[in-house]
């Protein structure tokens, strides 16, 4: 499988680097895997703050509040057979906040989150009922624990 990400960084307030990017996209690939997705891939990531992801929530959900991550998909095949599975919008200013509100490392979650986004656009979401609301947290929590990002007993 081919994964094809762009990056946007629409945010001052923490840094939106080369390994953040890596991070991203190991995140997006781990998803794409558990869930068998042989197809090349792209996706869009961008990287924003609070007021920037709340602008965004306003305009597409009609919530004037901040959130952590926004989906948009599309899961359209181009005529090469690449899979365009839509947008993924993450405020890196909430990841931190999150981050130690739970008492984990940042890294973690914006792992976790990129994952949360990534199976969002690939149909899955957590809304619909309690069951499709736990479905999605145990392929989160498998996928990330995938990774290496898990939860460590002493951390819950």
């Amino acid at each position: 499988m081919r994964l094809k990400i762009y990056f946007e960084n629409a945010q001052d307030k923490h840094k939106a680097g080369l390994s953040l990017r890596r991070l991203v996209k190991r995140a997006v690939r781990a998803t794409l895997a558990f869930e068998h997705l042989e197809k090349s891939a792209e996706v869009s990531v961008t990287f924003t703050d609070n007021e920037g992801i709340r602008a965004i929530n306003r305009t597409h959900r009609d919530m004037d509040a901040p959130t952590d991550v926004l989906s948009f998909p599309l899961f359209e095949e181009s005529v090469e057979g690449t899979v365009m599975l839509g947008d993924i919008v993450l405020s890196l200013e909430k990841c931190a906040a999150q981050a130690a509100e739970f008492g984990h490392s940042f890294v973690r979650e914006c792992a976790f989150l990129t994952v949360h986004s990534t199976l969002h656009l690939l149909g899955y979401d957590h809304v619909t009922s309690e069951a499709d609301e736990r479905d999605m947290r145990e392929r989160q929590t498998k996928i990330v624990e995938k990774m290496g990002l898990g939860i460590k007993e002493r951390d819950k």
